[in-house]
């Protein structure tokens, strides 16, 4: 069994969940869960980032005290697991007393390396961010992603981390994994980034100024900058530093992102555990934005869609599969309801529902829900009456087929959507699937089952048809489990069950 640890970005607590970060964790997941299914050991890690001054400063107007407004907001993002139907196995928040040890022993590692001193220093600073601006960074004195908040001018006494120190290294390492950041328009981003020089940053606040952070070691007047103090969660997650054994069994591990954190994860990160005397991350896989009219959903410009309510209307794996489908794996995409509700109705009701719902009819009405076994790869019957317990698919699996060149049955269409997920194009996988719904369907209108059960002559052909498509939806049924959950399980519950018939409630219920 291989140890697979997949981590998504901690999102700020300084808003309820928004469909931005949904996006991301539920890409994630199809991944965590795809990789289990194979056999792998899988470790999910996502949480909260619950420090810095735009946290801070939302508790102040809350009248809340940071610690019970971190509370508040952290359990809404825990609530997504049970919204979206995720599988994390683990959610870290940055005030747990065991992840503040082990952002204070990183530091102590990178200071003994001589990568952290302390200096004056003057810089434009976005809180939406938590980041230093540089003027080329900014447009009419603005930060681009967060146009709403003023730029604030910091001037005050900091530690600093070597980041120029690590400017080779990091190049070198590049060059030598060309996959540690998919896709490879942002690692040749983050190429020319590097290789036009790295600058030491900030990673400390002045305590006064700011609590609301991981204090230094040795130094009770300065917290951590949270991007400092942040990113060591991929680690502490393991039980870094002292579950030695954990963290070597699942480090490095591979982490999702959006397209705004590429400098901080690819680069700022990598630094960091290269000063700590760590190995760096596995790989990357960089998402792009929800776009909404043109522009970038955020919170900051209360233009966000709420998860939970879309959840709620049209039910979770709805959602799931809008975010996975219409929105490319690696790139920008948009979030209408427009789109949503068409999207919705056209792939879902009238396409996967549609589908199930007329093969399992047509089963119960011309075989009384019995369909006759078919032949499996070694010429052994299945399907129908038969359990078929051995089969570790379930009953009347078909291992293979070949129609027209084309090879058929799940492991077939699982085959076909799996190299696609390995390479992180979630939506073409699921494209995969689609494809050979409309081929059942076309087969369907072709055949027209309705006039062959009217011929008795027929009554064979009518059979295997029958047979066929309803293997064919298992296999849909057993390929949708790491996109569909829900969906997968009630597939496989109808064609499992000692008789198919239709669904009691459709699959997808259509929307005006």
């Amino acid at each position: 069994m291989s140890k697979f640890y997949l981590t998504t970005t901690l999102p700020y607590v300084n808003a309820p969940p928004h469909i931005g970060f949904a996006l991301e964790i539920v890409q994630a997941d199809v991944i965590a869960r795809w990789r289990a299914a194979r056999g792998d050991d899988v470790f999910f890690n996502t949480g909260t980032d619950e420090h810095g001054l735009k946290i801070y400063r939302g508790a102040q107007a809350e009248g809340l005290d940071p610690q019970a407004y971190a509370d508040l907001h952290a359990a809404k993002f825990d609530a997504l697991k049970l919204a979206l139907n995720l599988s994390y196995t683990n959610f870290i928040r940055t005030t747990d007393a065991h992840h503040v040890a082990a952002a204070q022993e990183f530091w102590k590692r990178c200071a003994d390396r001589g990568d952290i001193y302390k200096k004056n220093y003057k810089v434009k600073y976005c809180v939406g961010c938590e980041l230093e601006k540089t003027e080329s960074e900014l447009t009419d004195d603005r930060c681009p992603l967060h146009p709403n908040l003023a730029v604030e001018l910091v001037e005050e006494e900091n530690y600093f981390f070597r980041y120029s120190r690590y400017q080779e290294a990091l190049l070198k390492m590049y060059t030598a994994r060309p996959d540690f950041v998919v896709p490879e328009k942002r690692l040749k981003e983050i190429i020319n980034f590097t290789a036009q020089g790295l600058q030491d940053f900030s990673i400390s606040r002045l305590k006064k100024k700011m609590p609301l952070g991981v204090s230094v070691p040795g130094d009770p007047d300065h917290v951590m900058y949270v991007w400092f103090d942040a990113l060591v969660n991929y680690i502490s997650a393991l039980g870094w530093p002292e579950d030695e054994k954990n963290f070597n069994a699942f480090w490095p591990g591979t982490q999702t992102a959006g397209k705004d954190n590429l400098r901080q994860q690819s680069s700022m990160w990598q630094a960091m555990l290269l000063s700590a005397g760590l190995p760096p991350s596995r790989q990357i896989m960089i998402h792009g934005f929800i776009m909404s009219a043109g522009q970038k959903m955020s919170k900051s410009l209360g233009n966000v869609v709420d998860p939970f309510a879309y959840a709620e209307e049209f039910g979770t794996d709805a959602l799931r599969y809008y975010l996975l489908r219409e929105i490319p794996t690696l790139d920008d995409g948009d979030f209408t309801r427009e789109k949503f509700v068409a999207r919705y109705n056209a792939d879902l009701a009238n396409g996967l529902g549609n589908l199930v719902q007329r093969v399992t009819a047509m089963v119960e009405k011309y075989s009384d829900g019995d369909y006759p076994p078919r032949p499996d790869a070694s010429g052994h019957s299945s399907g129908g009456g038969d359990s078929n317990a051995k089969s570790p698919l379930g009953r009347g699996h078909i291992v293979q087929r070949t129609i027209g060149g084309v090879g058929y049955g799940s492991e077939a269409l699982q085959a076909r959507a799996g190299e696609r997920i390995i390479n992180y194009q979630l939506d073409q996988a699921l494209a995969v699937i689609w494809e050979r719904i409309s081929e059942c369907d076309k087969r369907v209108d072709e055949e027209k089952p309705w006039v062959m059960a009217k011929d008795p002559a027929q009554r064979e052909k009518l059979e295997r048809l029958l047979s066929d498509l309803v293997e064919e939806i298992r296999g849909i049924g057993e390929t949708l489990a790491p996109f569909l959950p829900e969906t997968s399980g009630r597939i496989l519950g109808i064609v499992d069950a000692e008789k198919v018939k239709p669904p009691a409630q459709p699959l997808f219920p259509r929307k005006d």
